[in-house]
């Protein structure tokens, strides 16, 4: 009983929703979606080192498995019980969108292209996230809201087909699809997160997603094997330890405190770091149309957060 006691008062510290909202929580909101954002912007140039040696699905199904295992062990430490039986589709969307789709479509994108590349396109997932949080709480954006990020995905398929000789490549439509489930997973994540709190859904997310994950990387891995050196694991236990793990810790602990919509403005750097990390740890050259197509996505992101607010 006291453990139960505990844990409903932990949850009710956390705010419930916007309306709670004040300045002290709203800048621990914006702290705990900086330190999110921080150890997000590594994980495209980690998984372009590991993809490539280890295998997309080896990557992108792998890391779930591994961060899975952490979760069901810290879960099974505090003794949580379930959450409620209402929790359950919403925490199958934040799975689909966060712990299967975004994973594994980078995964096989960032085999064909390079990190800043993809830097680019997931330079949307801001407005993506804002756009599913649109459609999960029912609100009734401005004409100029969508005119933005509807400028931003423009922006997006022009650089991709620049890139592409005339047309989008592959790849760029699978991490255009990556955006837009991440951004449904993060909205719905945000969401959950106000009740739940922000490591309960990702912990049970990954728990919930575990079983189904297990059979499609076990044949992967018994299929290819996994013949990689020292970098390309390191890269994969980050990956599966921060990116699919303890980020989202703070991500949807930031989302809860501070909102879906203003928290979700911090993302605007996300591009901007996640370049800088791809020129210094994998030794990429960021051209003048690479960086002019980052700074147009997050201007765009940025006008329709202003919109929307």
């Amino acid at each position: 009983m006291a453990d139960a006691t505990e844990r409903l008062n932990d949850r009710g510290r956390e705010p419930l929703g916007l309306a709670a909202v004040g300045g002290r929580d709203d800048t621990r909101g914006l702290v705990f979606g900086l330190l999110g954002v921080l150890a997000f912007s590594f994980t495209l140039p980690a998984t372009r080192i590991a993809a490539p040696a280890l295998g997309g699905v080896v990557v992108g199904l792998g890391r779930a498995e591994i961060a899975a295992l952490l979760a069901a062990v810290l879960l099974l430490i505090r003794r949580e019980l379930p959450p409620p039986r209402r929790c359950w589709p919403g925490l199958a969307i934040v799975a689909g969108g966060v712990v299967v789709g975004f994973p594994l479509l980078t995964s096989f994108a960032l085999r064909q292209v390079p990190a800043a590349h993809g830097a680019v396109v997931v330079g949307l997932l801001p407005a993506a996230t804002a756009i599913m949080a649109v459609v999960r709480a029912g609100e009734r954006p401005s004409p100029s809201f969508w005119g933005a990020s509807a400028a931003g995905v423009g922006a997006v398929l022009v650089f991709a087909a620049a890139q592409g000789a005339g047309t989008p490549q592959p790849a760029d439509l699978l991490l255009l699809a990556a955006v837009a489930l991440a951004g449904l997973g993060y909205a719905e994540g945000g969401r959950l997160a106000r009740e739940l709190g922000g490591w309960r859904v990702i912990c049970w997310a990954l728990v919930l997603a575990a079983p189904f994950l297990l059979p499609p990387a076990a044949i992967a891995v018994a299929r290819g094997g996994v013949a990689g050196d020292g970098r390309a694991w390191a890269a994969f236990a980050y990956v599966s330890v921060v990116s699919m793990f303890l980020g989202f810790f703070a991500w949807y602990r930031g989302l809860a405190l501070g909102g879906i919509a203003r928290v979700g403005q911090v993302q605007l750097i996300q591009p901007v770091l996640t370049l800088a990390w791809a020129v210094l740890l994998l030794g990429e050259t960021v051209d003048l149309p690479t960086l002019m197509a980052a700074l147009l996505v997050v201007a765009t992101v940025a006008l329709g957060r202003r919109a929307r607010a």
